[in-house]
């Protein structure tokens, strides 16, 4: 099965030394075991998705300069991107407290530097989802026609940071304000599980993805609601390295996905969010277009006959 991974970074070791000296991450890293985070060049990183069929991975930046004062990791992304374009997928990140200088950097990253979409954090901006400051960063997202991810989730440990910003009650409201911007809820909005099914649910252009909290309590919901009410919104995300993606491909395996809606999860929902259906489509057989066309010009005499 091809798989696409919405959730993505590579394991480079400039990737982990970044998220080891963090500032807002600082106190959640000390409850990581870096060791498991062996690092890899980008060339051993790409051979590694190759070999378990992950065909694409989305890389989200990350800006919260404003807020925490850390520098952005947008020149990653697009550096990233640029080396593996067939590979990466990237998302700049962006902050809503930079007004128009968040604007230009959005425009000039999806028209200029291959990116294909923006990525929030609203804890980290220390707003909510539906604050005006973002209303310009979702309004040229539709002008344009990128969609946007939102990182959710406790934010544990993060100094300042308060969950309620990331409450999917909140994103509900831009999915309203702007039905024509495709909005992902990353981290599945936990603990709001059945919010986050709720609000996928009642919105037709917001997805939701379960990186890192699919054997969290009351995860079982998300499950139930892939089966039945939101096959067509859920999205596979390993949120590597966090969760190294081999890993994470293996938590899949053993969650009681339906067959036809697993496929949709790994593959089928991202190719059409992000519009890569033609990518998949199956090769053109050469004897069969010979033969429509011949069909076609013997239509085309016959009416000139007449």
């Amino acid at each position: 099965m091809d798989i696409i991974d919405f959730r993505f970074r590579p394991n480079t070791p400039e990737t982990i030394n970044g998220i080891q000296n963090s500032k807002m991450f600082k106190g959640l890293c000390e409850s990581i075991d870096f060791s498991k985070m062996k690092p890899q060049t980008l060339d051993e990183v790409v051979a590694d998705l190759d070999r378990f069929n992950v065909r694409k991975a989305v890389i989200t930046g990350r800006d919260c300069e404003t807020t925490y004062g850390a520098k952005s990791n947008n020149d990653s992304v697009i550096e990233f991107v640029s080396k593996y374009p067939e590979k990466f997928i990237g998302f700049v990140g962006l902050d809503p407290h930079k007004g128009m200088k968040a604007i230009e950097e959005l425009k000039v990253s999806v028209n200029d530097l291959g990116l294909r979409g923006g990525a929030v954090d609203p804890y980290l901006a220390q707003i909510y989802a539906n604050d005006a400051k973002y209303y310009p960063i979702y309004s040229k997202c539709c002008e344009l026609d990128v969609p946007i991810v939102f990182t959710t989730g406790p934010a544990t440990l993060v100094p300042n940071a308060i969950i309620d910003h990331v409450a999917p009650r909140y994103i509900d409201v831009v999915a309203r304000d702007f039905p024509e911007l495709k909005l992902i809820i990353s981290h599945g909005g936990y603990p709001w599980v059945n919010e986050a099914i709720i609000v996928a649910e009642r919105n037709r252009n917001v997805y939701i993805d379960l990186s890192e909290y699919e054997f969290s309590p009351m995860s079982e919901a998300y499950i139930q609601a892939a089966n039945t009410m939101i096959p067509d919104k859920i999205l596979y995300a390993s949120a590597h390295p966090f969760v190294d993606f081999k890993q994470a491909l293996k938590t899949y395996e053993s969650l009681d996905f339906k067959p036809e809606v697993r496929q949709k999860i790994m593959h089928d929902n991202a190719a059409k969010l992000l519009g890569l259906q033609s990518q998949y489509s199956a090769p053109v057989n050469g004897s069969e277009v010979q033969s429509l066309v011949g069909d076609i010009v013997r239509q085309v005499m016959m009416e000139l006959k007449k």
